[in-house]
């Protein structure tokens, strides 16, 4: 896992809904190793422990990396502080990315709240193969719809109380097309995951999923962000940070 540490550019600052931040960073070493999936490890003030934040969006050409974040506790309120022009303190490219395969025909990108982010990497890459089917609690937490349309994805928006799109969860859409899929990807809240899973093992489509965990050092060495999977019949403890942030789902217990 290569990776590196610097203080980089922020060139651009958005609100984009409450509480929900999106920068752009200058960084081309990062991003020239960057894939879809991987995460950046960020410090901030006066405390000892980094904030981990998804990568949204990767642009070799100009050098930059798009993180989109939600404010969380005082950590990550810290660094909504920041401002176009500050330097971002940053570990980066960490942890396995996402299973690219252009063979693939049609994909489903499944975002949950504040994982809806690093879907749009993926969108990027697979273009009009992608249908993304995003979830949140309400129209007023809804992210980056127009940023997926770009891409020439399908986009199939739900919230919890109806407010605007499907009144529901991911999962009703879903379910309905999951067997056109080769593949679907998906990054959002444990419940969420678990059902995804479920329901690609039981139509024997190929899922990797993303998952979130608390995490200290963010390479491995603390092993502090350990999660139960099963490989050739076995279990043992990974860890998000490095052998995630992405997991074949069949490997992880829920």
């Amino acid at each position: 896992m290569k990776y590196t540490q610097g203080k980089y550019l922020i060139l651009d600052k958005k609100s984009i809904a409450r509480e929900i931040y999106s920068f752009v960073i200058s960084c081309p070493e990062v991003t020239e190793i960057a894939t879809a999936g991987q995460f950046v490890h960020i410090r901030t003030g006066n405390f000892t422990l980094r904030r981990p934040v998804s990568i949204c969006g990767i642009d070799r050409k100009n050098g930059t990396l798009r993180i989109v974040f939600e404010v969380r506790g005082a950590g990550t309120e810290e660094i909504s502080r920041l401002n176009k022009g500050d330097l971002i303190d940053m570990l980066a490219p960490l942890g396995h990315g996402f299973t690219i395969n252009q063979d693939f025909k049609k994909v489903i990108l499944i975002g949950g709240g504040i994982g809806t982010p690093p879907m749009l990497s993926l969108a990027g890459i697979y273009g009009e193969k992608a249908t993304v089917i995003t979830g949140f609690r309400n129209a007023g937490a809804v992210i980056l719809q127009e940023d997926f349309r770009k891409t020439g994805a399908e986009v199939i928006l739900c919230t919890d109380d109806g407010s605007t799109g499907i009144h529901g969860f991911v999962t009703q859409p879903f379910s309905e097309i999951v067997k056109s899929a080769d593949a679907v990807y998906a990054c959002g809240p444990m419940p969420m995951l678990k059902s995804i899973a479920g329901i690609c093992n039981e139509n024997n489509v190929f899922c990797e999923i993303s998952l979130e965990e608390r995490m200290a050092c963010g390479i491995g060495a603390c092993l502090g962000c350990a999660c139960r999977t099963v490989r050739n019949d076995e279990e043992y403890f990974a860890h998000v940070c490095k052998d995630g942030p992405v997991f074949n789902a069949k490997e992880v217990i829920f």
